[in-house]
């Protein structure tokens, strides 16, 4: 993970981000919940693929931001090396 590197968010993208991450993290306490009360498998099995769900939605999300904020802004400044970096993030996304 890069240091130096930040992105400025609008308040409402923010909201948004954090909203959707408030949530997961409520999912995960409900599943942790479900753990030490011993529920079923398959009742915990189908919570953890919604919270897995929710985050391949924030993680397009934040793509698509990075895509249409980012990427386009580095590459008319004349950086190319942004699609580098934007290959190697789709290949760790895509494991």
């Amino acid at each position: 993970m890069e240091c130096c590197k930040t992105t400025q968010r609008s308040e409402e993208e923010l909201k948004d981000l954090i909203h959707r991450l408030n949530r997961i993290e409520g999912q995960i306490r409900g599943i942790k919940n479900m753990v030490e009360n011993d529920a079923y498998c398959p009742d915990i099995l189908t919570q953890s693929s919604a919270v897995s769900a929710a985050m391949n939605a924030f993680n397009r999300e934040l793509l698509n931001h990075h895509l249409h904020h980012c990427v386009i802004r580095d590459i008319k400044e004349g950086n190319e090396e942004v699609v580098d970096e934007l290959t190697k993030l789709l290949q760790k996304l895509m494991k």
